[in-house]
């Protein structure tokens, strides 16, 4: 009985070898004592009796597959998984929040004229100010109204109308 408690501690042995290789830098050292630990330690178990053989082996085969994920989940939270993996941004600092697309969302739903062509993207001005935006598809010649509808992803998408209702009693050309 010797033998398998000593086969079953190598085995044991190995895996926890194997998951070290995660968490300590020891450049395949961890890896090639682990997997050679599980093959003396599956060969010791054979070598006792072909069923405890065989219920080893089983075993390594079902906890490999169901402690790797596990392992490979933390492994990002640690000194030496930090190293190898890219941070996001924070929660706060997504494309959204940026300051320039604060102030463009403040846009929609308001009125501009064209300054150039939307062929389907150009540049209309706001209340003064120039913005590059893009048409819903069609191209809009200069020199026409349209509205802001939507703000994606820091583009504004403008649909062409045909007079801003609360600018209906000026002439468009005093506005230029």
């Amino acid at each position: 009985m010797d033998n398998l408690v000593m086969a079953y501690g190598l085995v044991a042995v190995a895996l926890l070898l194997l998951a070290a290789e995660l968490f300590i830098p020891s450049f395949g050292v961890l890896f090639v004592l682990g997997v050679a630990g599980l093959i003396v330690g599956i060969a010791m178990a054979f070598n006792h009796s072909p069923p405890h053989g065989l219920v080893t082996l089983i075993a390594v085969f079902v906890l490999i597959p169901i402690l790797g994920p596990i392992l490979l989940h933390y492994w990002p939270k640690t000194a030496l998984g930090k190293r190898f993996f890219l941070s996001g941004p924070e929660d706060d600092q997504t494309l959204a929040q940026m300051p320039t697309n604060l102030e463009l969302e403040t846009l929609r739903g308001r009125y501009g004229k064209t300054m150039s062509a939307l062929r389907p993207s150009g540049l209309v001005e706001f209340d003064g100010k120039r913005i590059d935006t893009m048409s819903e598809g069609s191209m809009i010649d200069p020199g026409q109204w349209v509205r802001c509808i939507d703000v994606k992803s820091g583009k504004v998408i403008v649909r062409q109308v045909e007079r801003p209702p609360d600018l209906a009693n000026l002439d468009p050309n005093d506005l230029g």
